[in-house]
C-alpha cells in the first residue's frame, strides 16, 4: 500500500487551538467484518488490533474524572471488540452519552443478532454508515450483499424504535464514492429520507455527509489512479475559513486501540502525536491530571478535508 504520510505532514494549514474537551472518541480496534474502499483505518476481517480490558478501564476512569459528555466508539467494527458491551453499560451508568459508529451489516452477522436490542436497551446513539441509498454505489464501496444487510439492519432498528423515539437516535453517514466533495448535506438528507422511506419504509433522524480523507486505503487508491494531486487541489480550492471555528478537533480527543491520544482520528492513523516539543505519544492516563484547553492542534494537508466546502466532521457538515 502506498504511503501518503510524507505528502501530508508538511502543510501551511492555519494554526488552530483546542477548546474544552467534550467528546472522548475511542477506536476499539481495526477488526471489521468489511473491507471498504473508503476506510481510512484499513480495517478488515484479518486485523488483530483490539483494545484490551486494562485500557477500557482507563477510558472509564478518564470519562468519570474529566466529566466527558460523550463517548464516541469507532473501529473497525467497534462491536467486535469483546469488551464493547461492558464498556457501553459502564459508560451509560456514568450518565455519558454513547455513540456507536456502526456499519449496519454487523447487526446481521452470526453471534450479533441480539446486538440491536442491546443498543436500544442502553439508548446508544447509532451513527450508521450507508454510503448511498443506491445498491449499486454501496456495492461498489462495500461489496456484494452489504446493501441488503444494511437495509435489513435498518428495518430491525426501526422496529425497536430507532428513528421514531426521541431517546433512540439513528443517524446515517454518507461518503462520496470517489474523489469528489459531498453534495450539500441538507439536500442529500432529503433525498435519503425520501428514497429510503418510499422504497424500504425506513426512517432515520439525520444524515451526516463526510468527506473522504486522502489517507490510508483511500489515499493509496488516489495515488494508484493518479488522482491524488487533483484531489488535494480540490480540497484546498474549496477551503472555507469559517469552518475553522467548528472543526471537531477543538472539542474531541481521540484514543487509539493501545490507549494513546491524538488530536483526531486521522492524526491517529498518520501517527501524528499531539502538538508538543518532544513529539512523543501521550497515553490516555495523561488526561487524568492535564487539561489540554488552549493547546495547539497538530495539523497537516489532510486537514483541508475537514474544512472544504460545507466542512466535514464526525458530526457531518460544519456549515449550512
Amino acid at each position: 500500500m502506498l504511503d501518503t504520510k510524507p505528502l501530508l505532514i508538511s502543510s501551511d494549514f492555519p494554526a488552530i487551538k483546542r477548546q474544552g474537551l467534550e467528546v472522548l472518541q475511542a477506536n476499539l480496534g481495526y477488526l471489521c467484518n468489511l473491507s471498504c474502499n473508503h476506510c481510512h483505518v484499513n480495517a478488515g476481517p484479518k486485523r488483530t488490533e483490539l483494545m484490551e480490558r486494562k485500557t477500557i478501564d482507563q477510558l472509564l476512569q478518564v470519562l468519570q474524572s474529566r466529566k466527558f459528555a460523550t463517548l464516541d466508539l469507532t473501529g473497525g467494527a467497534p462491536e467486535m471488540n469483546p469488551h464493547f458491551r461492558d464498556l457501553v453499560k459502564e459508560a451509560r451508568a456514568l450518565g455519558v452519552e454513547v455513540i456507536d459508529r456502526c456499519n449496519l451489516s454487523i447487526l446481521q452477522q452470526p453471534d450479533y443478532e441480539d446486538l440491536a436490542q442491546f443498543l436500544a436497551d442502553q439508548q446508544v446513539v447509532i451513527t450508521a454508515s450507508l454510503p448511498c441509498y443506491s445498491e449499486t454505489n454501496v456495492t461498489q464501496q462495500r461489496g456484494k450483499g452489504v446493501f441488503q444487510d444494511s437495509i435489513d439492519a435498518l428495518r430491525k432498528l426501526n422496529e425497536l424504535g430507532y428513528g421514531h423515539q426521541a431517546e433512540l437516535q439513528l443517524n446515517l453517514v454518507y461518503n462520496p464514492v470517489g474523489a469528489s466533495l459531498p453534495p450539500p448535506q441538507q439536500e442529500l438528507e432529503a433525498d435519503y429520507k425520501r428514497e429510503l422511506k418510499e422504497n424500504w419504509g425506513i426512517h432515520f433522524n439525520q444524515l451526516l455527509a463526510i468527506t473522504n480523507m486522502p489517507i490510508s486505503r483511500f489515499g493509496s487508491v488516489l495515488l494508484s489512479k493518479g488522482q491524488y494531486v487533483d484531489y488535494m487541489s480540490l480540497l484546498r480550492n474549496n477551503f472555507s475559513p469559517e469552518n475553522l471555528k467548528t472543526v471537531m478537533c477543538r472539542t474531541v480527543i481521540n484514543v487509539d486501540w493501545q490507549g494513546f491520544i491524538y488530536d483526531c482520528d486521522f492524526n491517529q492513523l498518520l501517527k501524528i502525536p499531539l502538538a508538543q516539543r518532544n513529539q512523543k505519544r501521550l497515553h490516555i492516563t495523561h488526561l487524568m491530571e492535564n487539561d489540554l484547553t488552549g493547546n495547539a492542534i497538530a495539523t497537516g494537508e489532510h486537514c483541508y478535508g475537514c474544512t472544504a466546502g460545507q466542512g466535514s466532521s464526525c458530526s457531518g457538515a460544519l456549515s449550512a
